[in-house]
């Protein structure tokens, strides 16, 4: 059996972006413009005052913090 190599970290390691707003700090890798994955942690979610019920959605000022982190090169856009 030949096992094949896990290509899913090959495009960019994952990076700090804070929140302005609440100071929470999560992990961030931008795939493309459009693509971004964000890892959360437990004290992040604690701290953040803009998420919802909805544990899938992004807090409106962390989504404009990681937008300006690409925008000014903080973070990589793998694309």
């Amino acid at each position: 059996m030949t096992v094949r190599q896990d290509d899913r970290l090959l495009d960019g390691p994952l990076l700090p972006v804070r929140c302005r707003r609440c100071d929470a700090e999560v992990l961030v890798r931008k795939a493309s413009w459009e693509q971004t994955s964000i890892q959360w942690n437990a004290a992040a979610r604690a701290a953040c005052t803009g998420l919802s019920g909805d544990p899938h959605a992004t807090c409106p000022a962390l989504r404009s913090a990681i937008q300006e982190a690409a925008l000014t090169g903080a973070i990589a856009v793998m694309e």
